[in-house]
């Protein structure tokens, strides 16, 4: 590990301590002022909170969607939506040609399919934005606000890892944003559509995510 990459660590971890009683939006600040404009933001579009703050500081941050050739066609459509709505510049991310033989729900499907495209998408970045709270599931329940991700060779982000489930549904009801259209029909967690269920009543929200196996993560936020 290079001496620059040390130092930069050590900031993040000082940093990420201060951010601990932060509001997202000086989160986004502190970031869009030390990296200026090599940021992004990887959105599955069920992102809406975070995508209207980012916007509120930078309404033409980039945009990356990981199709994973595997969504359910609302998720689709609700992405076509908000790219002309709220006039979003989208990177569209798709798998390689490996991908052909790992379909979603097989073993290697996530890597090829989301974790290597987004190493493409953001190599050579300082930052990127995530969305993830630590309430998601046991396995995001340390993570920091801020760290260096070293799956991906970038500083990471998120904004909204101190919120809960009631702040997002907060925000989107006051500020009138728009919901993914399957949350109406019982989705709580919406992934691809093989390998996503309506989770049974009161079971974590997640528990819909890979449903039949004991997968937690797809390999982006943990393994």
């Amino acid at each position: 590990m290079s001496n620059a990459t040390s130092e930069l660590i050590d900031e993040l971890s000082r940093q990420s301590a201060e951010f601990e009683t932060s509001t997202p939006e000086d989160i986004i600040r502190w970031t869009l002022e030390r990296f200026g404009d090599d940021v992004v933001f990887a959105c599955s579009f069920e992102d809406v909170v975070l995508l209207d703050l980012l916007r509120q500081q930078k309404p033409n941050i980039e945009v990356i969607f990981l199709d994973t050739e595997g969504h359910f066609p609302e998720t689709m459509d609700f992405v076509a939506q908000l790219e002309r709505d709220w006039n979003l510049t989208i990177v569209r991310t798709t798998p390689g040609p490996d991908a052909a033989e790992w379909p979603c729900g097989t073993a290697e499907c996530c890597q090829r399919r989301k974790v290597a495209p987004l190493q493409r998408a953001v190599a050579g970045r300082a930052a990127w934005f995530t969305a993830v709270k630590r309430v998601d599931a046991a396995t995001r329940a340390e993570m920091p606000i801020v760290s260096f991700d070293d799956k991906f060779g970038l500083v990471k982000v998120n904004p909204l890892a101190t919120w809960s489930d009631d702040d997002i549904a907060y925000y989107i009801s006051s500020k009138g944003l728009p919901e993914h259209p399957l949350w109406a029909e019982g989705y709580a967690s919406i992934g691809c559509a093989a390998v996503t269920a309506k989770p049974a009543p009161g079971a974590d929200r997640r528990s819909g995510r890979w449903s039949g196996s004991d997968k937690a993560e797809c390999g982006l936020h943990g393994e």
